[in-house]
């Protein structure tokens, strides 16, 4: 199957997208891939600690990404001034890495600087869907590579180089999003397929939980190999028939997780959006993949959402007399990315993001609950 003939298994499951009241166009491609550019001068986190423990991820842009699409009432420049004072400068390169040498740099994040002049380069040189399309089965097993923010940011660049934006800076935002991804890459412990019967629900409902859900991911991904459960977990899924089934499971997985988070987001509200915002970034590769990647792809979108619901989820769900409810409005996806525009905070515009996708296409309602429950849990960015 040719990503051509594929493209109609889409058509249900990216329905047109909801704006605000912001430019569309060539005036918003501009202002994006000037907003990439600004972007490049930091490095993909900031924070830590002097072990080399990562602390907080650059959201700039995904977040500049989701402003600029959707037509938020914000001005992206103006959000970036106060967004780019907190970020760490980017890291230098220390020694070169080669087509020959690569393997022996995955996972070092002490060569995020290195990484990134090579990918650099990479999309510099040849197709980016080239590049792509060598390194996205090579860092599938290392799905949860800085939280998944990895995989999240190639998401976001892959929606806007298939948007028709092909300027430097958003071929060097690919370059960047595939660093972040190489240099934090680290296999989940005892990863296996989908093989079970039970529906997305229900097994994201099984995953179990770790009892110390305390310090950086690193440490709770140590905890997963000794977890009761964890590999049977992983696997009671039930798998796509074939590879043209992949895009509707994955979109019931981002479906649910979405909707999950409504419940119980209270458990760690920043990371536990990525358990839906992780496999949406995959879902939005999937059209720009070959299909025999589709399978690999979706088990390690399963095998992410799953790993952060047992490292951060709480085991009890929020009382529901207690969780806000969608209202009636007549446009309920544009008030939701209103309010998210409102609050500014870029986990917020990033889940609020998926929300809408979900509620478009499901007509779920929760969806746009758990956005404005998202609201309610992330502080507000002054």
């Amino acid at each position: 199957m040719t990503r051509t003939t594929a493209t109609g298994l889409f058509d249900e499951i990216f329905p047109k997208p909801a704006t605000g009241s912001g430019e569309s166009g060539v005036a918003s491609s501009a202002a994006l891939s000037e907003a990439f550019e600004r972007l490049h001068r930091s490095g993909p986190e900031f924070g830590g600690d002097e072990e080399g423990n990562h602390g907080l991820t650059n959201h700039g842009p995904m977040a500049a990404e989701v402003i600029v699409r959707r037509g938020l009432d914000l001005d992206v420049h103006q959000w970036l001034n106060r967004y780019i004072p907190r970020l760490a400068e980017l890291p230098t390169e220390s020694g070169r890495i080669t087509d020959d040498n690569w393997q022996a740099a995955l996972g070092d994040g002490r060569r995020i600087g290195d990484w990134t002049a090579y990918f650099t380069r990479q999309v510099a040189e040849g197709p980016w869907r080239d590049v792509l399309l060598t390194w996205w089965p090579r860092l599938l097993p290392g799905i949860a590579a800085g939280s998944t923010h990895g995989v999240i940011r190639v998401g976001h660049a892959v929606r806007v180089l298939n948007a028709g934006n092909h300027s430097q800076p958003t071929l060097t935002e690919l370059g960047y999003g595939l660093a972040f991804w190489a240099a934090r890459s680290r296999p989940l412990p005892s990863l296996g397929s989908p093989a079970g019967n039970l529906s997305a629900r229900a097994a994201l409902a099984g995953v179990p939980r770790l009892a110390d859900q305390s310090g950086f991911i690193s440490h709770r991904l140590d905890r997963l190999a000794d977890l009761s459960g964890w590999p049977g977990s992983l696997t009671a899924l039930r798998p796509p028939a074939t590879p043209a089934d992949v895009p509707a499971r994955l979109s019931d997985l981002v479906d649910v997780a979405t909707v999950h988070y409504l419940g119980y987001g209270h458990g760690s509200p920043v990371l536990l959006v990525h358990t839906a915002t992780a496999p949406n970034a995959v879902l939005h590769c999937l059209a720009t993949l070959p299909d025999r990647l589709w399978t690999a792809s979706f088990a390690a979108a399963w095998a992410a959402a799953a790993a952060l619901t047992a490292m951060y989820c709480p085991t009890e769900p929020a009382p529901r007399n207690a969780l806000p409810a969608a209202g009636d409005e007549n446009e309920p996806e544009a008030e939701a990315l209103a309010r998210a525009a409102r609050h500014r905070d870029e986990h917020v515009m990033k889940f609020t993001d998926t929300a809408v996708e979900v509620f478009q296409r499901t007509g779920n309602r929760d969806a746009l609950a758990a956005a404005m429950r998202s609201c309610q849990l992330i502080d507000s960015a002054q």
